[in-house]
Formats: C-alpha cells, structure tokens, sequence
C-alpha cells in the first residue's frame, strides 16, 4: 500500500470512528412524563441525568404574586422566520431561522427555538395554564435564557400562532421547512412585564444556570387549538419543583 493511500485509509478510519462516537454520544436514555420513565425517575435513567434528581436550582417552579421591582427589561429584537417544524417525540418544536434575540442584563441572547407544553409548566399562585410556550436562546457563551409565555384559552384563533397549529406533525419527524412563516414578537403579549430566576431545563438532562424570564400577561389561543396540540401530546409538562433558596423577582417596569 502506498503511504498515500495508507494516509487516506486511516482518515477514513478516523473519520468513522468520530462519527460512532459523535452518535453513541447522543444517544440517551428513553424518558417520558409519566410512570417508570416520568419526571420522578428521570435523575435515575442515566448518569447526565443525575441534576434532575438532585439538583437545587430547578424549573419549573410555582410563581407567587408578591410586591415586585423596576429591572431591566427584555429588550426583544425579533424578526420572522420559516415555519421550520417538528415533533421530537417529547413536543412540536419550530427552529427559528437566525437573526433575532434578546438583550437582558447588557447579555444578548440569540433565539434558537420555541416549543410547547401541556399544561402550563409553571403555575402562578398555584395555578396552571392550559399551555406554555418556551422561547429558548443561547448567548455566544452558551448561557442560555428562556422566555416563557402561559397561554390560556380565548374565544377566537390566535393569528400569530396559526401557521404553527395549522402544520402540527403528529409523528415523531425530523424538521420539515413549510411554505409559512412565523413572527415571534407577534407571538408575545403586548404587557411584557415579567418574572425572573435561575432555573434549569425542564427536560433531561435539567442542566442548571438557565435564566427563565417568564412574562406575566398571558396570550390567548382557541379551544381548537389547544386542543389540537392535547391531541398529540395530552401531557409534557414537568411537575413544579422547590424553590429553595431561590429569589424570585417581579418586574414591573415597561417591558419592552
């Protein structure tokens, strides 16, 4: 064998082994939001998971209406995107196209995705929503910031959220491009005041130092269309979690 040839066979080699690890390195454990691999048991389905068991600052947590504080709002730069959807097995997620963000506490954060849960995963004085939807963003650190948004139950279909409950995938899918766009300010209530803590992911492997701002208006979306979204997922919403040591903070300047 030449030594050029033999330099390509083990690239080859080296190449495929990468992709085995990149592969195997993914792959997790199966988990669900109830029973034997429901919220309870997640911190024991494998060892990445282990935070969702023990960790101290976890989310979601009940939101109680205490006084609350002027604080930097959310300064929200959003344009549209795509309609890139899916259904991961867990919820319809959509992958927002690059170019929109938010700026809290001089720290811009780019938004990656959104999707959705049922019931609302946070409560407010104890109670849930029928539905929640998370803006998730990533700074260029990788610290990641989470904007949540409860949505509860109108008379009419909500515009903004209609190309989305208009292309719910009811199988497991990879993400699809759709010929419709989505506008994520137009998905925000007007009011966006809101709460703020540390938290974590929701989902395993509830990784901590994620800050949720979550606004305190919700926005309205039809009995149709909620119940579109039950139709395939009729529950994926975590439980609440202790609070703990944790300051929850109100703002209550203008929001932005």
């Amino acid at each position: 064998m030449s030594r050029r040839k033999g330099f390509a066979v083990l690239l080859c080699t080296l190449a495929f082994s990468a992709a085995l690890f990149t592969a195997v390195a993914q792959e997790h454990a199966h988990w669900t939001y109830e029973g034997e691999e429901g919220p309870s048991h997640w911190g024991e389905l494998e060892a990445e998971f282990a935070l969702c068991s023990t960790g101290t600052t976890q989310s979601p947590i009940d939101i109680e209406l205490n006084v609350g504080v002027n604080i930097d709002d959310i300064a929200f730069d959003y344009a549209g995107s795509a309609l890139n959807i899916l259904n991961n097995g867990h919820t319809i997620q959509v992958n927002y196209d690059a170019g929109s963000s938010i700026t809290y506490g001089d720290v811009k954060y780019d938004l990656v995705q959104f999707h959705f849960h049922t019931p609302s995963e946070h409560t407010v004085a104890h109670e849930a929503a029928p539905m929640e939807v998370h803006f998730v963003h990533r700074s260029e650190s990788g610290a990641l910031a989470v904007v949540g948004v409860m949505l509860t139950e109108g008379e009419t279909a909500n515009a903004a959220y209609a190309a989305v409950f208009d292309h719910l995938p009811a199988e497991e899918s990879e993400a699809t491009t759709m010929d419709a766009q989505v506008t994520a300010l137009d998905m925000l209530p007007e009011t966006r005041t809101f709460f703020t803590y540390a938290g974590s992911l929701t989902t395993p492997p509830c990784s901590e130092g994620v800050r949720w701002l979550l606004l305190d208006t919700p926005v309205q979306l039809s009995a149709e269309q909620i119940e579109a979204f039950k139709a395939i997922f009729e529950l994926n919403a975590r439980p609440v979690q202790p609070q703990n040591a944790r300051d929850v903070i109100h703002d209550t300047g203008s929001g932005s």
